[in-house]
């Protein structure tokens, strides 16, 4: 018996919503938090829709001066 695999519209709707809130500077933390997920789960899931992740430490992180 063949399986056809059907759309999961819920959960590209989860993945638009969750690119969107990453875009718009919320972390992955908080993200995971808000949705119940883990982080491991939120970020494979940005990496899935595309996302350019930012580098550790968000968009305040500064390097010290020595």
């Amino acid at each position: 018996m063949a399986t056809t695999t059907k759309p999961n519209k819920q959960r590209d709707r989860q993945l638009l919503e969750l690119r969107n809130a990453y875009e718009g500077g919320a972390s992955i933390r908080t993200l995971a938090a808000s949705t119940g997920r883990s982080y491991g789960s939120v970020h494979s899931m940005l990496r899935e829709s595309g996302v350019a992740m930012r580098s550790r430490g968000g968009p305040n992180h500064r390097t010290r001066s020595r």
